[in-house]
């Protein structure tokens, strides 16, 4: 098992590599294109693919093993996700909010100064501790909408 995986997760999996990216799994989400265009993105990137489409697993470079292709029959996201860690053997590997749920990116720790004019009054003043997002500059706190997010996959996995 390597020491990180990366995914791409295909659009018909899209919620599923919005959980992995909550989880702190560098997940791309692929929108658009055919499936020729997500495995040369996954060879390039190093990324698994996630995907409901069986035809990719039959692609030479998946064939060959190259990429890797994890394909679902589940429709439901945390049988989904229950599948990616019992196959990658992911359990205990989370780092939980450690990625921009927008754009992917690793968080940074920032100030009260520097969020002061993008947060409101009430969030100044009930939170202390800040992440940014350097590339899109979207701010995150451990607020309800943060405790939401965690009780909802801590139902969906029991990540140690």
């Amino acid at each position: 098992m390597p020491d990180t995986y990366k995914f791409i997760a295909d659009e018909n999996v899209g919620k599923l590599g919005r959980y992995l990216r909550r989880l702190g799994f560098d997940s791309a989400l692929f929108e658009g294109g055919g499936d020729r265009e997500m495995v040369k993105q996954a060879l390039a990137e190093g990324r698994v693919i996630l995907t409901r489409d069986t035809h990719i697993e039959k692609y030479g470079a998946a064939v060959k093993g190259r990429v890797r292709v994890v394909t679902f029959a589940a429709d439901d996201p945390g049988e989904q996700l229950k599948q990616v860690i019992d196959t990658l053997e992911l359990s205990g590997a989370a780092q939980p909010f450690t990625l921009c749920l927008e754009c992917n990116n690793p968080l940074a720790e920032t100030s009260e100064e520097n969020v002061a004019e993008r947060v409101s009054p009430y969030v100044l003043k009930t939170q202390k501790h800040y992440m940014e997002c350097p590339a899109c500059r979207r701010v995150y706190w451990r607020g309800s909408h943060w405790r939401a997010m965690q009780e909802g996959l801590g139902v969906l996995c029991e990540l140690g």
